[in-house]
């Protein structure tokens, strides 16, 4: 089983930020890092989870309502540690290059479900390939069309649809040629035998910061028994 950090060790540390980043990258033995990219004002690509600002800063609005510079004034609190910045796409490249030429890799979520970003796709396949990185990226969306236009972008980019159920994955999968289904983890509703010749990387719902540990443990057996290949997991370092 593939274990991957779920927008970082965002049970412990803010999502999508530098030390929730730097902490996973301390895991040894981690696949990989999920995040996510939207767009400013001003066209840059940025790693934040909601279309608004309001749950992990101070600040009110839509991500697409601010520039790079009104975001990067913007506090993200973690707890008595000092605060956070909202990352670039380019500084996530910065942090993480030297654990990807290891072998570590990214996991891009295209946040294009509510808002399509007219040419996010191609800034962000563009930047990919500039930072040489094609090999470690794994494009996801739950917006199917953006997903079709990162395949007519780069014919061999490793694509992963996002949905609830493995089988709609599946459906969503067939127009940009998918190699990866990335279901809820309690909606398998396909037979493992379905599922060959596909990474089957299940996300969680669960907690994210500030949560202390739970305690508790997945049964990753169990999970592998349906056909699931990875986990996105908040809490990656009880697991690597």
């Amino acid at each position: 089983m593939k274990i991957w950090a779920h927008r970082g060790c965002s049970q412990r540390y803010p999502e999508n930020t530098q030390i929730a980043f730097e902490k996973a990258m301390g895991i040894k033995g981690l696949e990989g890092i999920e995040l996510d990219v939207q767009l400013t004002k001003d066209q840059e690509l940025v790693v934040v989870h909601d279309e608004r600002v309001d749950r992990t800063t101070e600040g009110t609005g839509f991500v697409k309502d601010f520039t790079l510079a009104e975001l990067k004034r913007l506090h993200i609190y973690a707890g008595e540690k000092p605060s956070q910045r909202i990352l670039t796409m380019d500084e996530v490249f910065d942090l993480a290059g030297s654990r990807m030429k290891e072998g570590m890799k990214l996991n891009i979520e295209l946040k294009t479900g509510v808002f399509p970003y007219p040419g996010i796709e191609e800034k962000l396949v563009g930047l990919v390939h500039r930072r040489g990185a094609s090999g470690n990226v794994v494009y996801s969306s739950f917006y199917a069309l953006s997903l079709e236009k990162v395949r007519r972008l780069d014919p061999e980019a490793e694509i992963g649809v996002l949905d609830g159920k493995v089988s709609d994955c599946l459906f969503k999968g067939i127009g940009c040629k998918a190699g990866a289904l990335h279901p809820f983890w309690k909606a398998m509703d396909l037979p493992k035998e379905r599922l060959e010749g596909y990474r089957v990387r299940a996300w969680l719902t669960g907690h994210l910061y500030p949560e202390k540990p739970t305690g508790g443990r997945l049964d990753l057996e169990a999970l592998k028994r349906q056909g699931i290949t990875d986990v996105f997991l908040n809490e990656p370092e009880v697991y690597v």
